[in-house]
């Protein structure tokens, strides 16, 4: 009967991994700590909410008060709003892992299950065509999110090293869709045309929330250490969504879009600059050979199944 902690737990991949939790016959304790309350009618029984900021003492006093053996650890700020700073990013997604890490280390824990990215490989042009987790992390400095993955990555590498009493979990993390799921991403597929930089198919994989939740609660009852990738099966370009959207690409040469972003953010009519060129043209693509073959858990839905029914809920 193991006894969880999910930090993040209000959010929308948390609040879903939370109930899964509470559900689950295993579990018999499940902490959701957040920054916000969560509204009344999202509450559920038998979860115990509690206020926190994951950089904050707070998170190891709740872990030791709640005698948890496993934390899923889910805070970050993966869209930031127009008006966070880089530094309240590095903070919450940085300085916040870190300090859960070394609440799990003071309070006894032992496993730790951590929403990592794809975005830790960095956006390259000489990414293979399908990222392995043996292939390095170079996640971009110019890209705030993808950094910061690469930086707790890092951090996890030591703490195996320090503290190999903590087992740990790590899910490197696909573009996630769902009914709800709304980013920057998901804003491509709303443009009438969609952009394509010439010279780059630019494919995508996706996985469905809901597939992400279940790997989470498994990793927590099984034990299951290691790195794993998290996507659907195959890829697809911008083309092909375009078709399953019934929409034309647009195609743009690299230089072009560089000047455009360029000039565009200095107006100040786009927050993103001239290096969201790499963010578009070299998206890192996920072998998820491990997660299956390894780890023990196959998707529901393909990068392709996914996007139809991420379609299907907008259409909705």
């Amino acid at each position: 009967m193991t006894r969880v902690c999910v930090t993040g737990g209000n959010g929308f991949l948390g609040s879903a991994v939370v109930a899964r939790l509470a559900a689950d016959p295993g579990v018999s304790h499940v902490l959701s700590l957040d920054i916000r309350e969560p509204a009344e009618e999202r509450r559920l029984d038998g979860v115990e909410y509690a206020l926190a900021d994951v950089c904050s003492p707070d998170v190891a006093r709740l872990l030791q008060a709640h005698r948890i053996d496993t934390v899923v650890h889910l805070a970050a700020i993966v869209n930031p709003g127009k008006d966070t700073t880089r530094e309240q990013e590095f903070q919450v997604d940085v300085v916040g892992s870190r300090t859960v890490l070394a609440a799990c280390t003071q309070s006894g824990v032992k496993h730790v299950v951590i929403s990592s990215s794809g975005a830790a490989y960095g956006y390259h042009a000489d990414n293979p065509d399908w990222l392995r987790e043996s292939d390095p992390l170079r996640g971009n400095d110019e890209f705030a999110y993808s950094r910061h993955k690469r930086l707790v990555e890092e951090e996890l590498a030591r703490f195996r090293d320090e503290h190999p009493e903590l087992q740990q979990t790590i899910f490197r993390i696909g573009t996630i869709l769902g009914e709800r799921v709304r980013n920057q991403i998901t804003a491509l597929f709303d443009a009438p045309r969609l952009l394509r930089v010439a010279g780059s198919e630019s494919p995508f994989v996706f996985i469905w929330d809901q597939d992400v939740a279940d790997a989470m609660v498994q990793a927590v009852l099984t034990g299951r250490s290691g790195i794993f990738n998290v996507a659907g099966d195959g890829a697809l370009t911008m083309r092909e969504i375009a078709d399953l959207l019934g929409k034309r690409t647009i195609t743009v040469p690299a230089p072009l879009l560089a000047a455009g972003l360029w000039l565009g953010h200095k107006l100040k009519l786009t927050v993103h600059g001239p290096e969201q060129l790499r963010f578009l043209r070299y998206r890192p693509v996920l072998d998820n050979s491990a997660l299956k073959d390894e780890f023990g858990f196959t998707p529901s839905r393909s990068s392709r199944e996914a996007f139809l029914a991420f379609r299907a809920a907008r259409q909705a």
